[in-house]
């Protein structure tokens, strides 16, 4: 199978993202294809020593800059996101990667692949970890504003990816809001809440920000600007608990020795909350599997993105969400 990565894009440099499609030719037996400037890449695989990983390169000499606006992605028809998403759709590739400018990589992958039939907004699915395993948030970012009809197809798509990334057979759906009862919420969330309650998905209520960490649904469903927060908050809280557990340890002698005793603990729990696991986050609603990674992945979530999108395509998602919203289903 072969994956397009944009192999310029992301805040560390292509390293990471060559080594992380090194990784996962040899662990997942899938093709990579580096999508980027030749002669950089090139002396990059050279400089990493992995000439003997048979890449594909696709040459594609312009770059969008994170100064630059997203919407410039479409006069630059050679850069490489745009490249990648146009390989997808041509069928040269079966899935695409991005860690680079996400504005750009959304608007390439919808000028490039286009909508699903019924989808109104696409939106990115973000795996996000709680006590007990995960949950799928979305949107995590792509739609500001929203309408109702817009949460009803997010939680859809939503419950299709978490069947195949969670392994969930029926995953459960909730919506946030700022309380569990019915009459609780601004217009968007009340609207919403009677649309799923009559949408035949497995829908348990609105879910308070307290008790999204607590495995109480397995779909949470919001407009992008809240979903946003959530990712972000979720994120610089689990960095900012382990650099507190860290300078605690550090205290005295005798915190310095609990430390010593804790910390195969403190590893697993890393693993855990560690969004390396998870690897990309899909942009559901488009016509094709396309992965919006990190900006800061390093080369285990670049290999965890190309495992997930292997499952993604293997599953046949993007078939499953265009039935489910075909016109006149829903």
């Amino acid at each position: 199978m072969k994956i397009a990565i944009d192999a310029m894009g992301g805040d560390l440099g292509s390293s990471p993202l060559i080594l992380g499609a090194s990784d996962a030719y040899r662990e997942l037996g899938v093709q990579p294809v580096l999508v980027g400037d030749r002669p950089h890449l090139e002396s990059e695989i050279r400089g990493l020593g992995l000439e003997g990983v048979p890449f594909a390169i696709v040459h594609a000499p312009e770059t969008v800059g994170m100064d630059e606006s997203a919407t410039d992605v479409r006069k630059k028809k050679r850069s490489s996101v745009w490249v990648a998403a146009e390989l997808l759709k041509d069928g040269e590739v079966a899935a695409a990667i991005s860690a680079g400018h996400t504005g750009a990589s959304m608007a390439a992958a919808l000028f490039v692949l286009g909508r699903i039939p019924g989808v109104e907004r696409p939106a990115i699915a973000a795996v996000i970890p709680h006590l007990t395993g995960a949950f799928i948030l979305v949107d995590a970012g792509a739609n500001v504003d929203c309408k109702p009809t817009h949460l009803l197809q997010f939680a859809r798509m939503g419950f299709h990816y978490a069947q195949i990334v969670l392994n969930l057979p029926s995953p459960t759906v909730g919506l946030i809001s700022n309380g569990e009862e019915e009459n609780k919420g601004n217009d968007l969330v009340r609207e919403t809440r009677i649309l799923l309650m009559n949408s035949g998905l497995p829908f348990i209520g609105n879910v308070e920000g307290k008790d999204l960490f607590h495995g109480k649904a397995d779909v949470v469903v919001t407009d992008g600007f809240v979903g946003n927060v959530v990712l972000k908050t979720s994120e610089g809280l689990a960095e900012a608990f382990f650099s507190m557990m860290r300078q605690a340890a550090r205290h005295s002698f005798m915190s310095k020795i609990g430390g010593l005793l804790i910390r195969p603990a403190f590893a697993i729990l890393k693993r855990k909350v560690d969004y390396a696991e998870y690897g990309g986050a899909p942009l559901l609603g488009v016509n094709g599997p396309f992965f919006i990674c990190h900006g800061r992945s390093e080369p285990k979530a670049i290999r965890s993105a190309f495992r997930v999108a292997r499952d993604v395509v293997e599953k046949d998602m993007i078939d499953r969400i265009a039935r489910e919203l075909a016109p006149g289903t829903v």
